[in-house]
């Protein structure tokens, strides 16, 4: 019995594939979006005032990092988590793909939000005619808390090394 419920929570991995599989149409929604945005650019950029062009391109970039950051989660989290990934020794690879384990990409997944949050407070802080103070307010406190977030955990991961190395040497 005990093999049996084993096997099943192992092969029960499996039930994530389709939902990074999920990720890849979000990435093609995104994508979607990103280029009707570019369109959009481009047919208004003699009409669009400086702050405006900026705004658009933020969103560009914003659009950017957030499909990077669906890539990295569905790449690597579809890696740690189901299968290993087989790419062809001729086909292109990504040179993270097999050396992110889930802690280096909670890493990077808080860092990209810190960043993806950074262009939002920018585009708010271009906009402020059309924000108030106190949401103005909220999206720093918002910001600030995604930083020490980051931060924390960057901390927690170093103390949990560290904590790993002490017992290897102590088990040697």
């Amino acid at each position: 019995m005990e093999k049996f419920v084993e096997q099943l929570l192992y092969r029960s991995r499996w039930i994530l594939a389709p939902i990074y599989l999920g990720l890849s149409i979000a990435l093609i929604a995104l994508g979607i979006k990103f280029f009707q945005e570019v369109v959009h650019l481009v047919i208004h950029i003699i009409s669009l005032k400086e702050a405006d062009m900026v705004l658009v391109v933020l969103s560009l970039i914003d659009m950017a990092m957030v499909g990077g950051l669906i890539v990295m989660v569905m790449m690597s989290g579809y890696e740690n988590f189901v299968s290993k990934l087989d790419v062809d020794d001729g086909e292109e690879k990504l040179g993270w793909l097999g050396r992110m384990d889930s802690s280096s990409l909670k890493a990077k997944i808080a860092a990209s939000i810190v960043a993806i949050s950074s262009i939002h407070l920018l585009k708010v802080f271009m906009n402020t005619e059309a924000t108030d103070n106190d949401k103005i307010l909220w999206y720093v406190l918002l910001h600030i808390t995604f930083v020490i977030s980051a931060f924390a955990m960057g901390i927690l991961d170093i103390l949990a090394a560290k904590a790993r190395a002490a017992t290897q040497k102590v088990a040697s």
